[in-house]
């Protein structure tokens, strides 16, 4: 095999406990999957599941200081649980979705918001607004096949509470989406799914620390440089 000209990076994430490393395919998310978040945007929440996505390149691992992204006044946290795949799949069953999972995590779906409202109003795509450098801040994974239905989710910005959720109010649950998307497209290991955001994204400023907490894993927080 003909070697490339310059060296290709794997995105990966680091795997709590563990030695090795979890390398990232892509990123698939899943759009208005709380209710509340839906009404929020003034969006019909009883709409099927659909789906977006970022570059594996967005990943920025917890704890980073970055830069305030060009092009933007208005950049929005959108607090999410990621869902690692592990077993790739296409048509998959949803009894038969949980043996697809690898792990999970704490991620943070940044929004380039006033982008994105432009682009909706001329029918325009979201690249632009989603996946840009440096937007999709996720955690260590949780190496487990099941999350509690229980399980809270929240976001604080400099420590005040914006998001505040159950993952048992995801309209569409994991199986589901897991179940969708795979008749889109052929899941394969190393591919994770962003799975929605409660109600309550707001701003994330310049000097601003914004962290997700999902309870039983790990943070994914960062810090917008001054």
């Amino acid at each position: 095999m003909t070697n490339l000209i310059f060296p290709m990076p794997i995105p990966s994430l680091e795997i709590s406990d563990s030695v090795l490393r979890f390398p990232v395919r892509r990123i698939f998310c899943v759009g208005r999957n709380y209710a509340e978040h839906a009404r929020e945007l003034g969006n019909d929440e009883r709409a099927p599941p659909f789906f977006f996505t970022k570059p594996a390149s967005a990943i920025v691992p917890s704890g980073t200081t970055l830069p305030y992204p060009p092009r933007t006044q208005e950049v929005h946290h959108e607090a999410e649980l990621v869902v690692a795949i592990g077993k790739g799949g296409h048509n998959i069953n949803t009894n038969k979705a949980i043996d697809h999972i690898f792990g999970f995590a704490a991620g943070n779906d940044l929004t380039r918001r006033d982008l994105q409202t432009a682009a909706k109003l001329q029918r325009h795509p979201w690249d632009m607004s989603k996946g840009f450098d440096n937007s999709a801040i996720i955690g260590l994974i949780l190496q487990k096949q099941k999350m509690p239905q229980e399980t809270s989710i929240r976001c604080t910005v400099d420590g005040k509470l914006r998001q505040t959720g159950q993952i048992s109010q995801m309209t569409w649950p994991i199986a589901d989406i897991i179940a969708a998307l795979s008749s889109y497209v052929t899941l394969a290991p190393g591919d994770l799914i962003m799975t929605g955001t409660p109600a309550g994204v707001g701003a994330v400023g310049p000097g601003q620390t914004c962290s997700v907490d999902i309870e039983g894993l790990s943070s994914a927080v960062f810090t917008y440089v001054s």
